[in-house]
């Protein structure tokens, strides 16, 4: 992965790579600092291909503890410098980092973490004189094949699971999505996605690959969008790469049609089912903007399908995930592992170079989650399940839901992504989410937006079928949503299902 940085900081040096609300970053700048944090860390880890952990903020100098570390022949680590202590020490005991890279406004909980791995002071580290030699050496052992991140995700059950992803599946991705999207370097990236998610890897590499330029957002934008807007504006943003939770965020404010990024021209968005009446809002306030679908899990190296909006979308109509990525195939299976008939739902199954190396010191699910391939008997060729259900229809990929969203009621059965899809289709929603309680046999509806629960119920029922109605409505002020920019499903599940009396 170095070598994207290597060759656009020899290209264009003094251009400006990363910027952040208190830093601007140069590719030549970022190259000579990573190269001394690297030369620091191998001094001292005297090892390659072993983990080294980093408090990561969203900052230019996140930028540059992440490729000090690859510098240093190692694999990074990224962990929020907001997540609690306890969760983060038990990251940390379970990779065991041969270090923890942190900046001078995270020492506080780096020292709280100093008994988990020897610490390493970024401002200090980036001090020390390049040993080009050394780094060389660390190079000349690592393989496309090593470990370029490890990234640890709750999932869906809250367990953090750490996902091992090399060179080869994120060089890979980044050429592929270089292609698909038509980015160059002359593209200006707005970033919403923190550098410890994997979706921010787009961000990270194109920026890098072309000599872009990308501009780090700080939270407090994605909580008042008028002045995220008027900073995209200002900054002549281009393209943004966001998880499709913000994007939705922002149209259901009304901040579009006050301060539309006028110079924005694509937006691929990823980690939710994108919701047609919301790219509708932002076509009506941007002139030209094209949307791109992109899907898939951190196990498969961030997308593994992509599809461009090539039309107009009723704000009912599902939108496809579309087809696979170059080297990557889609299998629609059913529980046995068998391919689904066409037009029947089936779990979407991964394989080729985009797949994780598995999960860090846990064998058991990673021999649950990567299997062999069934079509293939004769030699190794492992396939990720998702637990994603889906259908082919018309050679696109069509998102219905979770494999655990997929229920029986009233003795139908029922996709939850569906019932969703029609939701946001109601004018006024601005977010929604569908539960099953199995126990009481009820569909549950929790929203945000502005119809009370009488009027979404009759919008509903011209939209679905009965049997498919939400049984129970929740309105919110606002949906809770994780540090990923996600709807925090497992939170409403806790509130509405796990704590209902």
């Amino acid at each position: 992965m170095l070598e994207y940085l290597e060759a656009t900081a020899a290209r264009v040096p003094e251009k400006i790579a990363f910027t952040d609300e208190e830093t601007t970053l140069s590719f030549g700048r970022l190259l000579s600092q990573a190269q001394s944090l690297g030369t620091f860390l191998a001094r001292r880890v005297g090892a390659v291909n072993v983990p080294v952990a980093v408090l990561i903020d969203r900052t230019a100098s996140s930028v540059t503890a992440m490729q000090g570390i690859l510098f240093a022949g190692c694999c990074y680590v990224p962990i929020d410098n907001k997540m609690p202590e306890l969760r983060a020490r038990k990251i940390l005991e379970q990779v065991r980092p041969r270090a923890l890279v942190y900046a001078a406004r995270d020492e506080a909980l780096a020292s709280a973490l100093s008994d988990c791995c020897p610490l390493c002071a970024l401002e200090e580290s980036v001090a020390e004189t390049p040993d080009l030699a050394l780094l060389h050496a660390c190079r000349r052992r690592v393989l496309d094949i090593d470990p370029v991140y490890i990234l640890f995700t709750s999932g869906s059950t809250g367990a953090p699971k750490g996902i091992v992803i090399s060179h080869r599946s994120v060089i890979d991705f980044t050429e592929w999505m270089t292609a698909f999207c038509g980015y160059t370097g002359e593209d200006v990236f707005g970033n919403q996605a923190p550098f410890y998610f994997d979706l921010s890897v787009k961000d990270l590499y194109q920026t890098l690959k072309l000599g872009a330029t990308c501009h780090i957002y700080p939270r407090k934008f994605f909580t008042f969008p008028l002045l995220l807007l008027r900073a995209m504006d200002e900054q002549g943003v281009t393209a943004i790469n966001w998880a499709t939770s913000a994007f939705h965020l922002v149209a259901a404010s009304g901040a579009l049609t006050k301060c539309p990024p006028r110079g924005l021209r694509k937006a691929a968005l990823g980690g939710e089912a994108l919701q047609a009446r919301h790219v509708n809002a932002w076509l009506r306030a941007v002139e030209g903007l094209h949307v791109i679908n992109l899907y898939g899990p951190t196990e498969v190296t961030v997308d593994c399908t992509g599809y461009h909006l090539d039309r107009p979308f009723a704000d009912n109509e599902a939108i496809p995930l579309g087809t696979a990525c170059e080297n990557k195939e889609i299998l629609l299976l059913d529980e046995q592992l068998r391919p689904v008939a066409p037009g029947e739902p089936g779990e979407i199954c991964v394989r080729g170079c985009g797949l994780a190396r598995g999960y860090f010191g846990d064998w058991d699910k990673t021999r649950a989650a990567f299997v062999q391939n069934p079509l293939q008997p004769d030699y190794p060729d492992l396939l990720y399940r998702t637990g994603d259900l889906a259908v082919m229809r018309d050679g696109l990929l069509y998102f219905l839901s979770r494999r655990d969203g997929q229920i029986k009621h009233m003795g139908y059965r029922i996709e939850l992504g569906e019932i969703e899809v029609a939701l946001h289709g109601v004018e006024g929603i601005e977010a929604a989410v569908c539960l099953y309680d199995g126990t009481r046999d009820r569909i549950l509806c929790i929203y945000a937006g502005t119809p009370d629960s009488d009027a979404l119920a009759k919008a509903m029922r011209r939209a679905v079928p009965k049997y498919m109605l939400p049984n129970v409505y929740h309105r919110l002020e606002r949906l809770p949503y994780n540090a990923n920019g996600k709807v925090d499903r497992v939170r409403l599940k806790e509130t509405y299902l796990d704590g209902a009396n």
